[in-house]
């Protein structure tokens, strides 16, 4: 099943990318770009999940929202 949780991105003073999950307490990852940032961060909310399960613990649900993109 997929699931969907937002993720917030930022670059730290050092370089690094920093990728935290609001919905996840303490769900954090990095990489040295975005993009690896973001691959480990779903590695990440995998393990989450899954240690959520094993311990019968409740899911936070998934996200649905829509992202619009406006010229101003």
């Amino acid at each position: 099943m997929k699931r969907y949780y937002r993720v917030s991105i930022e670059q730290d003073e050092d370089g690094a990318f920093i990728a935290s999950v609001p919905d996840l307490p303490g769900c954090i990852s990095d990489g040295k770009s975005r993009k690896e940032a973001l691959k480990n961060v779903k590695d990440a909310i995998a393990g989450y999940l899954a240690s959520l399960k094993k311990h019968k613990e409740p899911t936070p649900p998934s996200i649905k929202e829509e992202v619009v993109v406006v010229n101003a």
